[in-house]
């Protein structure tokens, strides 16, 4: 039985392009909200790294530094704050 992730699963399909003359070429598509998960950008560098059968990682050998979170307001919204 697997231990419980404390992150949501991500199901990807494995696809592959067969051209004549060639080896076929297997592909993975990362989703979209794992991608905006971790800002990946089109371009970037990945590197699969094998751990068994059925357990791969994937390292992202060139991470952008972290973007700071937006502060949330204090406050709310008060009668003496005028609204333009």
């Amino acid at each position: 039985m697997q231990a419980k992730s404390p992150t949501a699963p991500y199901v990807l399909r494995v696809q592959v392009i067969r051209s004549k003359g060639q080896a076929p070429r297997f592909f993975v598509n990362v989703p979209i909200p794992l991608a905006a998960a971790l800002d990946l950008q089109a371009g970037e560098e990945l590197q699969w790294q094998l751990l068994g059968r059925s357990d791969l990682r994937l390292h992202r050998l060139a991470a952008p530094a972290a973007k700071p979170k937006p502060r949330k307001r204090e406050g709310g919204f008060s009668a003496d704050k005028t609204i333009v």
